[in-house]
């Protein structure tokens, strides 16, 4: 069995350490090994080839990912997944682990449908929002960016008794914002998943101000859309000069933490792991309850994250 690896969709900090772990743990185990460089896109254009330690020597501290990633409209169409799917078959490519999210999992499972692959999908997106998983690759630098980056902001909030609207990535999930909010004391957090009443907020707020607060920091995730809105009633409702700062893809980049590299490792492990002891293709390694499990494709991708109740009640964004 040859195997190979391959990054799709969003980038993420623990790529790398995770292609450095494939290559590394496919010829601890004696298997043949393959890149395919640029996602799906490479994969119909056969930007393939065989990797070597000299390939991955150096790469665990960088962000990133070395074989590089693409979104593929092309992939929508037959004729090109059967492209895609000579190119693998020229290399004798019968197992593939692939970065990446919900949409690269569908586009695998319609080729593994239609033609004899086996793939195990790595959960990996900052935005950690991927059904059956608590954790996805690259949450915890993209965190970590995101908190150095509200610390700075506190700083210069407080000297010039301002508030600070900090959007920060997620897509339709506010993980990353309401985590966030908790690690920096932000005062407010407004994430898709729970209503955000301004007219009580406000109360808080315009209280803690007679009492004394003389900075605001705000964190509001992408998918609220409320940016320019919070920003607005923050200026002309509670008094305070305002100002936007949307961190943007900053969030995707930086030397992968030691978490993100040893869950690298951890997912790579298993499934190369899986693909060489079974045929029964089509799953994802997800990490819960402090252990990791394979999951069955058609679950991930028909069902829905969630934030953790937990999490949103600890910020009182919950009853």
């Amino acid at each position: 069995m040859a195997l190979a690896i391959m990054c799709s969709g969003g980038d993420a900090p623990g790529m790398n350490p995770a292609i450095k772990k494939f290559v590394d743990y496919a010829f601890k185990r004696g298997e043949k090994h393959y890149f395919i460089y640029d996602g799906l896109e490479g994969m119909i254009d056969g930007r393939i080839a065989e990797a070597s330690h000299r390939d991955v020597a150096g790469i665990l501290h960088r962000g990133g990912a070395i074989i590089r990633s693409s979104r593929s409209k092309r992939f929508f169409e037959y004729e090109y997944r059967k492209q895609a799917f000579e190119n693998l078959k020229k290399h004798g490519i019968t197992g593939l682990v692939v970065l990446g999210g919900d949409g690269s999992y569908r586009a695998m499972q319609r080729l593994s449908e239609e033609f004899p692959l086996n793939f195990v999908g790595i959960p990996t997106t900052i935005d950690n929002d991927i059904y059956g998983t608590e954790y996805c690759l690259g949450v915890d630098t993209a965190l970590n960016v995101i908190r150095d980056a509200l610390d700075k902001i506190r700083d210069t909030a407080s000297t010039f008794r301002r508030a600070f609207v900090v959007e920060v990535m997620g897509r339709e999930c506010g993980y990353l914002a309401l985590v966030s909010a908790l690690a920096s004391g932000a005062e407010i957090c407004v994430v898709p998943e729970a209503d955000f009443n301004i007219s009580v907020e406000g109360k808080i707020l315009q209280k803690e101000v007679e009492e004394g607060r003389s900075y605001i920091l705000a964190i509001v995730a992408e998918g609220t859309e409320r940016t320019g809105e919070i920003a607005k009633w923050l200026e002309e409702e509670i008094g305070f000069e305002t100002r936007i700062s949307i961190l943007g893809h900053i969030q995707r980049g930086g030397n992968p933490t030691v978490t993100d590299r040893l869950m690298a490792f951890e997912f790579v492990i298993r499934a190369v792991d899986h693909l060489l002891q079974s045929s029964d293709s089509n799953k994802v390694v997800a990490y819960r309850d402090g252990a990791y499990h394979l999951m069955e494709i058609d679950d991930v991708v028909s069902n829905t994250y969630r934030i953790d109740q937990g999490l949103l009640s600890s910020l009182n964004l919950i009853d």
